[in-house]
């Protein structure tokens, strides 16, 4: 092997530890504090400053668990992950539905957990290729590792995209209700969560029929979900 190859060998090597260990730590390190920002919170910024527009502070605001209704927590399962705390942070049953449907001529759907999201949104882009779906394998596997479900799922409520340059549960709640997060009703944390797929396209207020009809499938869903 020339001095050239070994030389690029051990850079790679070196790379590749110094990733690992640094995901370590920032996974290990949010499993206690709150995140101060978020890849997705600083695309934002970057698609501002790319389109010419002013700068816009981002809503952000941290919310304990303890602080957040259970509604909230019930309706973003019933939405987004209703096996949530059956899987290890991939649902293959949602996956093999998903190729199924798709092999049969139907749209590919997202099949994409709650822990998935997590880590998509605290440390990545929303491109869709290998390089970035390989990654976000890597930190979701580190997230259930290292995390319990009860953190995962509150640092989805505080993270989550409401809106545009609205994220958690907190700001949200305060923005379209004039409400703390523990003091959603089930309908408001249902509306809320049915937004969640395309946050900067559907709004809480003044609710489209899509949405009302979203609202009322994703109650019914947390009614079973407790029975």
């Amino acid at each position: 092997m020339s001095k050239i190859l070994l030389a690029i060998r051990r850079f790679v090597i070196a790379v590749s530890l110094l990733f690992i260990v640094l995901s370590l730590v920032a996974i290990g390190t949010l499993k206690y504090l709150p995140p101060p920002t978020t890849a997705f919170m600083l695309i934002r910024h970057l698609e501002e400053f790319e389109q010419g527009k002013t700068f816009r502070p981002i809503k952000y605001e941290w919310i304990n668990r303890s602080h957040i209704s259970n509604h909230a927590r019930q309706a973003v399962i019933a939405s987004e992950d209703q096996r949530f705390y059956s899987h290890r942070g991939f649902d293959t049953e949602a996956i093999s539905q998903a190729l199924t449907q798709y092999q049969k001529g139907g749209k590919l759907r997202g099949a994409s957990t709650i822990s998935q999201q997590v880590a998509k949104n605290l440390f990545l882009t929303p491109a869709r290729n290998m390089g970035r779906k390989a990654l976000e394998f890597w930190f979701t596997a580190l997230i259930e590792l290292v995390w319990d479900k009860q953190r995962i799922l509150e640092v989805y409520l505080n993270i989550a995209e409401f809106g545009d340059h609205l994220f958690g549960i907190g700001a949200a709640s305060r923005y379209y209700f004039g409400v703390s997060a523990d003091q959603l009703t089930p309908k408001h944390a249902a509306l809320l969560a049915a937004i969640l797929p395309s946050p900067r396209r559907y709004s809480p207020i003044n609710p489209s029929p899509y949405l009302i009809k979203r609202q009322a499938w994703i109650l019914k869903q947390m009614h079973n979900l407790r029975h």
